[in-house]
């Protein structure tokens, strides 16, 4: 028998009417057994996440100013969906154990957290699941990574002896029991965890959005829906801000080749983007399978006569940014260049102190950080079998006037990665959007 795990977003578990949905939907399939809770989103434009209260709390805790106020609104929030729900379950004695664990200052991953576990026992009640608190079967080391091992054996110790659970995302813990929470997006994480727990034989991801998009609906007007990705194509659209699935989320079932499948709650029917280990015939309608990019990027460009020939020049520069913490996103070099793009954010309080170390360890002839840059990447399992994509690119930029300041191309030969000012950024998109997919439509 099929067996499917399913996390519901924030959107999909904002109000009773949403549980409905997301019950109907469970209820719709016998295989769908395990189910992963977000904390409630926003119901309107306006509302605020429970999420976002639970920090509001915390920071009015750590000021020593009354959280009442914002308090009862989270405890109505809750109220509010059990009454709708007609269901019979009192939260009076959770809400006050949390509410004095906000008073006597307990870290924030704790308070964090809550809205997932609240949100999670409701769901099970609901549903007349099994609730099962994620800190009894996710594990983190005492520096905050995953212990992949410990949570899968435990995790699927504990799955084994129910049949039909609801699981809040989001955290686990630590060795010492002390409540660890993922990065924002880390319910995402969570479902897929679970998923290979308990071996699935699919990953459902539901949120509000019918699947993937080939660029970003915000910026692309109507841009077309994509059916099927690989997890490589997935993860270097993630990593560049296609933000439908948290990136980390895909590595769990990466590893088993376990398909997600990203579903809409209020679109149930519709049959979303499914991400695969890999195709064997491709049979893509476009050369690429999606376009994704991002804002905020610098690049510090060193120029030296005979670099190339200076053994141990890039692990020197790579050294001075290692000192102050700073990782590099790409490094497109020349014979006597060499860039280093990085997060503006990441140097914008060191950059002087940066340019002067560099400085000492190399004795470049020019030295310069160039900040206001976007990087756009046009990824496609496709893109390796085209002799033209390059120039189909660079014509689309060309067209509008747009200056490229640096290309960069992975060894897989997936994706290509460009670099502009960031004021050109909309209108690129728009530009290789046209040029790639509207022109073959």
């Amino acid at each position: 028998m099929t067996l499917k795990v399913l996390k519901f977003g924030g959107s999909s578990l904002a109000d009773a009417e949403h549980y409905q949905k997301v019950a109907n939907i469970i209820k719709s399939e016998e295989a769908r057994r395990y189910i992963v809770a977000s904390a409630p989103g926003k119901r309107y434009s306006g509302d605020e996440k429970v999420t976002d209260l639970l920090y509001k709390s915390f920071k009015l805790a750590s000021e020593n100013a009354g959280v009442g106020d914002v308090f009862e609104k989270i405890e109505n929030r809750y109220n509010k969906i059990i009454e709708d729900l007609g269901i019979t379950f009192n939260l009076e004695e959770k809400i006050e154990e949390i509410a004095a664990n906000v008073s006597s200052q307990k870290t924030a991953d704790y308070l964090l957290s809550r809205g997932e576990y609240l949100n999670a026992m409701i769901l099970a009640k609901y549903l007349d699941f099994e609730f099962i608190d994620a800190r009894e079967g996710i594990f983190f080391f005492q520096d905050g990574t995953l212990d992949v091992e410990k949570t899968n054996l435990r995790l699927r110790e504990i799955l084994a002896n129910h049949r039909r659970a609801v699981i809040p995302g989001f955290y686990g813990a630590l060795p010492d029991g002390t409540i660890k929470t993922f990065s924002r997006g880390g319910s995402d994480i969570t479902g897929a965890i679970v998923a290979r727990a308990v071996n699935a034989d699919i990953y459902e991801n539901w949120t509000d959005v019918s699947g993937l998009m080939v660029a970003d609906p915000r910026y692309v007007d109507n841009p077309k829906p994509i059916d099927k990705i690989t997890y490589k194509e997935l993860r270097e659209l993630s990593y560049m801000g296609a933000t439908v699935l948290h990136e980390d989320a895909l590595f769990p079932v990466k590893k088993t080749r376990i398909p997600v499948n990203i579903k809409n709650t209020n679109e149930p029917a519709a049959k979303g983007t499914m991400i695969v280990s890999e195709i064997a015939e491709d049979n893509a309608e476009h050369i690429i399978t999606g376009i994704a990019g991002k804002v905020g990027f610098s690049s510090i460009n060193i120029e030296k006569d005979m670099m190339n020939s200076e053994i141990g020049f890039g692990m020197k520069v790579l050294e001075v940014l290692r000192k102050y913490g700073i990782s590099f996103e790409h490094i497109p070099t020349g014979i006597d260049t060499m860039s280093v793009v990085v997060n503006t954010s990441s140097i914008i309080e060191c950059k002087e102190a940066v340019i002067a170390d560099l400085n000492d360890a190399v004795r470049p002839d020019h030295i310069e950080i160039e900040d206001g840059i976007a990087m756009i990447a046009i990824v496609g399992r496709s893109m390796i079998k085209s002799k033209s994509i390059a120039a189909r690119i660079f014509r689309a930029l060309a067209a509008p006037g747009i200056n490229i300041k640096l290309i960069d191309q992975g060894s897989s030969r997936l994706n290509i990665i460009i670099g502009i000012d960031e004021n050109d950024y909309i209108l690129a998109l728009k530009s290789i959007y046209g040029e790639l997919i509207e022109k073959e439509q």
